[in-house]
């Protein structure tokens, strides 16, 4: 998940008038909501996943998986 074009986003009429740091977490939701829009269960779970993978590498973090409990 890269953050290209956000710039289309942070001047949304919507959101121009915010403070700096309100509107860039707005632009991200949009821009988030417009690639998984129609998107299946397992598409956006897919989706977070491969962000949350490329998220890991970049900051070299390692992710330990955990047993749910019921």
């Amino acid at each position: 998940m890269t953050l290209n074009n956000l710039d289309a986003y942070m001047n949304d009429p919507d959101i121009a008038n915010e403070p700096m740091p309100l509107r860039e977490v707005h632009a991200i939701r949009l821009k988030i909501y417009d690639e998984t829009k129609g998107m299946s269960a397992d598409e956006r779970k897919a989706y977070y996943s491969d962000g949350l993978d490329e998220i890991c590498q970049k900051f070299n973090i390692k992710m330990v998986q955990s047993v749910r409990r019921t």
